[in-house]
This record gives structure tokens, C-alpha cells and sequence, in this order.
């Protein structure tokens, strides 16, 4: 995977020269997009270093900050660009919002669901601890709650109130932004019950090196970025694709195709726990934490962002959630169970591509 990750680092020259020489922006668009994974690894990976010499309690909260980086990013770019821009706002805003439902559904049901199958083939059945699971399951439940709510009950408010719906994003975001620092508050309890019986880890990087790494690695998303958005009203246009797909889809598996593989080696190696807390903690942080920090970034740029998402998507996260939390709460895990959940993402990615912009 190492070796991947240079030979990646070859997309971004080749990014800045289509962008250079006008190439055609669906060659600039991949190539940005596939520079950016390798740069989202190199993050991660600037982050575990750290968390090694800041001990267990901040080196949780910076990768619980950090995980999703990249995927950040990528959206502030497009809500400063629709911000910037009247007549690609709408366009930029789905994706924006297409992203934080692609994100939560690509971890509860393509990721999990491949580690599951992955590591059940090479093990059979796989055991982990259903409390846990249990307590992922229900913040899982409540974040989808926080997400619905806005969405049914804006249609009734903006008839009334426009000025409403933006008021009601607000009080929600500033609610789950809280619920989720008590469950990081809970994490660190958890951590410290287990600290004695934690096995210890040896940075391989300095510190020196893990900041400049993960500084370069942010400048360099951010730069490629830059590129992605500004390609995507040609993409959509040559491709035949809406903005909405590419959020869902694509922008999902750019910003966090790191932890993504992280999740699915670990369950080929039997630590299926570790595996299920990858992909379950990353939804709650998308769910949690940066939908709702997508929300203030957005009035700070001019460009409000509504946590108003349409009902196919709600849907959508519904039925993952739930069919998540119930293979996860008997603590076991099999190959059958993880083809099912890519089952059901190959059949929500097909309604999404099919569905109307």
C-alpha cells in the first residue's frame, strides 16, 4: 500500500499540467481526484504519528478532528466557490450535501460491509464487542434523527418562515456538534479504564516530520481541490452525470479511501472490533461533526448551508443505519452478512445514478 501511495503522488503534476494546458476537464478532474487519495493517506498517517507522542487522550480528539480532512476540504471548496459564483451554487450545494450522505452510506455499507466479507471468508464467523457496537449503533440512530428532522420539517417551516429553516439548521448543528464532544468526553473514559492493558506503539516519525507532512498534505488537498470543483460543471455536462452522483459516489471514496483500507485490513487480520470502530466512528464523525461544522463554515463564507436533504437520500440513510445496527448488535460477523450491506450500496449507487438531477 506504501508503494501505491507514491506512485499515486504522480496524479498531481499530472493535474497541474492538464490545468496548465487546458486539457480536457474530465482528464483534470480524475487526476486531481486521484491525488488526493494519497494525500488523505499521508494525513492519516501524520495524525497516528502524533497521536503516539501526545498520548492517548489528545491523539483521539486529533483523529477524531483530522479523520475526515480531506473530505472537509473538498467541500469548503465548494461552498466558498458557489459563494463566489450564483450560477453554480445550487450544482456545488448537492454536492456538498450528496458527500455527507455518500459518506455515511460508503462506511456503513460499502466498507463495512467489504471488511466483512473480506475477513469472513478468510475467518469464517468474527467476534467483537456488542456493547460497543451497541453504543455506535444507537449515536448512529440519533445522528440520522438529527439529520431527518430538518428535512421533513423545513418543507412545512419555509412556507411560513425561509429565515426559519436556516435558523433550525443552526440549533441542530449546535446540538450534535455537543452530542458529539460528550461521546468523545465518553471515549476517553472508556480509554482510560483500558489504558494498562494498551500494548505500546513506537512512532515512526518525528514530530517535526509528522507536522510537515501533515501540513503539505492539507496545502496540497486543498490545492487540488481547487482543480476538482472548478472541473465538475464540465464533468457533468460531458459525462451525462449530476453533481448529486458525484457526491455521493465519487467524493465520498476520494476524501476517505485511507481508512477505508485501514478498516478492511484490519478485518483481514481478525481484529474486527478495530475494523468495525473504523467505519462506524467515521460515519459519526461525518454525521456529527463536520455536516454541522459545514454549517457554520458556510455562513462564514456568505453561502448558507441548510441540513435540508431530499427524501431519497434520508431514505437511503435510514435503511442503512438500521440494517447496520442490526448485524453489528450480536457482536458476530460473517461474509454473508458484508454481502448483503454491498447489496444494498450497489442498489441505492444505482437509484442515485439514475435519478434526475
Amino acid at each position: 500500500m506504501k508503494y501505491v501511495n507514491y506512485g499515486m503522488l504522480l496524479f498531481i503534476p499530472l493535474a497541474i499540467l492538464g490545468e496548465l494546458l487546458h486539457w480536457s476537464p474530465v482528464v483534470i478532474f480524475f487526476a486531481a481526484a486521484l491525488g488526493v487519495v494519497p494525500l488523505a493517506g499521508f494525513m492519516g498517517q501524520a495524525t497516528e504519528m502524533l497521536a503516539v507522542y501526545t498520548g492517548p487522550k489528545v491523539g483521539g480528539l486529533l483523529n477524531a478532528t483530522l479523520g475526515n480532512a480531506a473530505e472537509l476540504i473538498i467541500t469548503v471548496v465548494a461552498l466558498q466557490k458557489g459563494a463566489a459564483n450564483p450560477e453554480l451554487r445550487e450544482g456545488l450545494m448537492n454536492l456538498v450535501k450528496a458527500s455527507i450522505t455518500g459518506s455515511v452510506l460508503g462506511n456503513l455499507l460499502l466498507i463495512l460491509g467489504f471488511s466483512m466479507l473480506m475477513g469472513g471468508l478468510k475467518f469464517g464467523k468474527q467476534t467483537f464487542d456488542k456493547t460497543q457496537a451497541g453504543v455506535n449503533a444507537t449515536m448512529l440512530i440519533l445522528a440520522i434523527i438529527a439529520l431527518a428532522v430538518p428535512s421533513f420539517f423545513s418543507q412545512t417551516i419555509d412556507t411560513v418562515n425561509h429565515a426559519g429553516v436556516e435558523y433550525l439548521s443552526i440549533g441542530v448543528a449546535v446540538v450534535m456538534i455537543a452530542v458529539y464532544v460528550l461521546s468523545i468526553v465518553f471515549s476517553f473514559q472508556q480509554d482510560d479504564k483500558r489504558s494498562e492493558a494498551a500494548t505500546p506503539h513506537t512512532p515512526g516519525w518525528s514530530v517535526k516530520r509528522s507536522v510537515m507532512v501533515l501540513v503539505v498534505a492539507t496545502v496540497a488537498i486543498a490545492f487540488l481541490s481547487e482543480m476538482l470543483v472548478g472541473a465538475v460543471e464540465p464533468v457533468v455536462e460531458q459525462l451525462g452525470v449530476s453533481e448529486f452522483f458525484l457526491g455521493i459516489i465519487l467524493i465520498p471514496l476520494v476524501g476517505n479511501i485511507a481508512e477505508h483500507v485501514v478498516a478492511i485490513q484490519m478485518a483481514m487480520k481478525n481484529k474486527m472490533e478495530l475494523s468495525l470502530a473504523i467505519s462506524l466512528g467515521s460515519s459519526l464523525q461525518i454525521a456529527l461533526f463536520v455536516a454541522p461544522l459545514l454549517v457554520f463554515i458556510s455562513l462564514l463564507l456568505g453561502n448558507p448551508l441548510t441540513l435540508t436533504f431530499n427524501p431519497f437520500e434520508v431514505i437511503a440513510l435510514v435503511g442503512a443505519t438500521l440494517i447496520a445496527a442490526l448485524i453489528a448488535l450480536d457482536g458476530e460477523s460473517n461474509w454473508l452478512e458484508g454481502a448483503q450491506l454491498l447489496g444494498v450500496y450497489l442498489i441505492i449507487g444505482i437509484a442515485f445514478f439514475f435519478l434526475p438531477a
